[in-house]
């Protein structure tokens, strides 16, 4: 078995045991996309060392929760990675976000952010992938009862610290095996678990993350571009 896909499937097995009574529902994409999420660790994690590992938070609800890939917008993981397999349905799920697979018309502006940049920069999936390796730290889906995403440090500490455990050791795993120079996280969250896992010896930068939340996310490609080359990477 490949090494990722192990260190997916460890990980996937460790959070299902887990449980979050202050949290309506939880999807696990690890479990009903698991077909898709691993044939994108297969294609796109085989190449290894890697000059960059990017790591995101955890999936949003139009995003890797229906495709099983980080950042995993339907339209550009089929069309630009190439990826479309089958997806099931969680065991419980809410009305208001509801689990179609790559059936499922909403757009995840995160993901057409990332993955557009990613195309307009490098121009295929190949040549991206020959450098730089995108993975989530976290691939588990929070929903309070309103069916609104909850992130995962807004969890109450007693339900935060397994999961973080067992995030940051896959982590640590998944950077072993990808032997990055750069670690770049996207987002806040996203530096503090990485520095948490990897320590101080781990050379670790940080980009805005692509979130429409973000005013400043609204000409995201043009200032990564900038905050990539700060770090030393050449986005091209």
């Amino acid at each position: 078995m490949d090494a990722l896909v192990a260190i997916s499937r460890e990980l996937c097995e460790q959070v299902e045991e887990l449980r979050f009574p202050s949290i309506h529902l939880v999807y696990n994409p690890l479990v009903y996309a698991r077909a898709p999420h691993e044939e994108y660790l297969e294609r796109f994690g085989a190449k290894r060392p890697r000059e960059v590992l990017m790591v995101g938070m955890n999936p949003g609800p139009f995003g890797m929760a229906q495709t099983g890939v980080p950042f995993g917008d339907v339209a550009m993981v089929r069309d630009f990675l190439g990826i479309a397999g089958r997806v099931g349905k969680p065991p419980v799920e809410h009305p208001r976000r509801p689990i179609a697979g790559f059936d499922c018309h909403r757009s995840e502006v995160s993901g057409t952010r990332f993955w557009g940049w990613a195309r307009d920069r490098f121009g295929t999936a190949e040549h991206f992938f020959e450098r730089v390796y995108v993975a989530n730290w976290c691939p588990l889906v929070f929903m309070n009862e309103s069916g609104a995403n909850i992130p995962p440090d807004k969890l109450p500490a007693v339900e935060c610290k397994p999961l973080f455990r067992a995030c940051n050791a896959a982590f640590v795993r998944v950077a072993e095996v990808m032997q990055p120079s750069l670690v770049v996280a996207i987002g806040a969250f996203a530096e503090k678990r990485a520095r948490e896992a990897l320590g101080d010896d781990a050379q670790i930068g940080r980009i805005l993350h692509p979130s429409p939340a973000s005013p400043a996310a609204n000409n995201w490609a043009a200032v990564v571009d900038a905050q990539l080359r700060a770090l030393g990477f050449e986005p091209a």
